[in-house]
């Protein structure tokens, strides 16, 4: 049993590259849930996901000057989603447009761009590797600077983070401090950038927001305390990480998708038995008799 175990759980990250993909997959999962939070606790759900696609320039344009040098990628995936941002918000001061909306129509942009680099400067390998990653492919600089990049965000994130919660729930206060809303607002979405850049080396441009998101939207069934759903969040994150890369060694199959996968799987669980607003908390409301004590 124990043999069986052991060949199963630990026996696969005796190798190199598994070790690297899990570390990587660790310092994403420390840095990005935390993003996810806040970006449903301030309803910009999607705005990860448009980011995600607004970094891919800059990324393909770093493949084209450099190769698969992760520096230069990551160094134009960064300024990219930067400048996207940054159009977006005056876009939506200006024309009094909802910044959703400008975020969606420059991501689609961003996207079209992207996927037309790539392809005029590579062949259809290099786009995969592109927008799916290649997790067990890190080698030790990409992890260095993946590990590099999350400490930062963990360290930024823990400065701004009183500012972020009163932002969420009373901007006004916030403004009434002396400190300006819009500077943490901004502060915020380059730390989503740049969590989407260490991420797509080993998810890919399409699927880096998932290990963002997907934790994130599944702590709001366990937990109703910032705390709480930073830290389900978090765990989330590092079992679907840790598992998505036993299931990719044990069976074959790509290890970027098995990890969002398994993400995915943990988001279905809590919303059927989560202890807050899940599927099968409402059934147990509903049958309980009038008057009785809520069910725990």
């Amino acid at each position: 049993m124990l043999a069986s175990l052991h060949e199963w759980l630990i026996a696969p990250f005796d190798y190199g590259f598994m070790k690297r993909a899990l570390i990587a997959s660790f310092a994403l999962s420390l840095a990005a849930p935390p993003m996810g939070v806040f970006l449903v606790l301030r309803g910009m759900s999607l705005i990860g996901d448009a980011m995600a696609h607004a970094i891919l320039p800059g990324v393909a344009l770093g493949f084209l000057l450099a190769g698969f040098s992760l520096p230069a990628m990551s160094l134009g995936g960064i300024l990219s989603g930067l400048l996207v941002a940054g159009l977006a918000g005056s876009v939506s001061q200006m024309s009094g447009q909802r910044e959703d909306a400008a975020m969606a129509s420059f991501f689609l942009i961003s996207l079209a761009a992207g996927v037309m680099l790539v392809s005029l400067g590579g062949s259809s390998v290099d786009l995969t590797h592109v927008l799916f990653g290649s997790i067990l492919a890190v080698n030790s600089t990409s992890l260095l600077l993946i590990a590099a990049i999350s400490s930062l965000i963990v360290i930024t994130l823990a400065v701004i983070f009183r500012a972020l919660v009163v932002e969420c729930l009373d901007p006004l206060f916030l403004r009434g401090q002396g400190v300006r809303g819009s500077l943490a607002h901004g502060v915020f979405l380059g730390l989503v950038v740049l969590n989407l850049t260490a991420g797509f080396q080993t998810l890919g441009t399409l699927m880096a927001v998932g290990l963002m998101m997907l934790p994130a939207t599944a702590a709001r069934f366990w937990s109703k305390r910032l705390e709480g759903l930073i830290g389900v969040a978090i765990a989330i994150a590092l079992v679907a990480s840790a598992g998505g890369l036993l299931l990719s060694y044990h069976l074959s199959i790509p290890s970027g998708p098995a990890i969002i996968l398994l993400a995915g799987a943990g988001y279905l669980f809590s919303a059927l038995f989560g202890r807050h607003h899940s599927l099968l908390r409402r059934l147990r409301h509903r049958a309980a008799p009038l008057g009785a004590p809520e069910p725990h």
